[in-house]
Parts: C-alpha cells; sequence; structure tokens
C-alpha cells in the first residue's frame, strides 16, 4: 500500500498552512466516524457489488449520520482513497460519489481547502482525488476559496444535483 497525504503532506503543497487546530479538529471528526466506516467499507467488499448503494453497509452507514457525520465520514473516506487508492478501494469510491452526489452539507472553505490538499498530493493516480472536494467546492461562494486552491486543468466544480433526495 502506498502512503501519499497526511498531516504533514496536508502543509507543504506551497500554500499557507491551515491552522493546527482546525486540522486537528478534521482528524478528531474523522477519527469518531472512522471504526464504522472501516466495517461498512468491508463488509462491502466482501458483498455483491452490483447492489443498490441503499442496500448496502455504506449506504445504510451514510443514512444513520446528520450533516455534520457525513461531512466527517466524507472527509475520512476522501483521506482513506486518497492514502491506499493502489488498494481495493471500489466500496471506498462508491462512498466517496454518493457523498459528493449530496448538495447542502455545509462544507466549510477549511475542509475543502484540506481535501483539495491531499489530492493533489495523490498525484494523478488516484484517479477520483478531486470528485468529493470540487462536488463540496459548488455550494461555496467564488470568492470563499483562495483564488490558488483549485488546481489548473481542473474543470470548475459541477453544480448540485437538482434532486437532494436521489
Amino acid at each position: 500500500m502506498v502512503s501519499v497525504a497526511g498531516r504533514a503532506a496536508a502543509s507543504t503543497d506551497g500554500h499557507p498552512p491551515l491552522d493546527t487546530a482546525v486540522v486537528q479538529g478534521f482528524y478528531d471528526r474523522m477519527r469518531a466516524v472512522a471504526p464504522a466506516a472501516v466495517g461498512a467499507i468491508e463488509r462491502d467488499r466482501a458483498g455483491d457489488p452490483g447492489r443498490a448503494f441503499g442496500d448496502t453497509a455504506c449506504g445504510r452507514l451514510l443514512r444513520s449520520l446528520d450533516r455534520d457525520g457525513v461531512r466527517a465520514l466524507g472527509m475520512w473516506v476522501h483521506h482513506w482513497c486518497m492514502r491506499f487508492y493502489d488498494d481495493d478501494t471500489r466500496a471506498g469510491l462508491r462512498l466517496l460519489r454518493e457523498i459528493a452526489g449530496r448538495p447542502g452539507l455545509g462544507w466549510t472553505a477549511d475542509e475543502i481547502n484540506w481535501m483539495l490538499r491531499e489530492s493533489r498530493t495523490a498525484g494523478s493516480a488516484a484517479d477520483a482525488r478531486f470528485t468529493l472536494p470540487l462536488a463540496a467546492a459548488a455550494e461555496l461562494a467564488p470568492t470563499d476559496l483562495a483564488p490558488t486552491a483549485l488546481p489548473i486543468g481542473i474543470p470548475s466544480p459541477r453544480k448540485p444535483h437538482p434532486n437532494p433526495d436521489r
């Protein structure tokens, strides 16, 4: 397994580092959802990949969380997929795409900047590295992110899904 991102990598990308207390808060929130997320992903890895997302362990976990919990789960699964992209991350990537498709989660600029930094550090080998941060960035006004936050060559964030209940 290759580890390409983490606390140290998050502040070495040429941009000003995020406040240490803010980043520690992200890790604390992610640590709270990690055990359930690992269990759900492992059950889904062993299960039928063709099942509807809502019928999977990850789907049930996602339904059980409030908006703050979903954001923490999204950040954790993004972090996990960026760190272990060469392992079997299909269930994690499916969960990541589901969270990215949910508008109105209340993403903060700091959360998005943190995910973008992790995505840049992962490099092009992690195909889905911008899926969640770009979807989250679509919820913010363009002025809420630093002018250099979005990487060159990456399309602007998509508009939120018109049906938030999908």
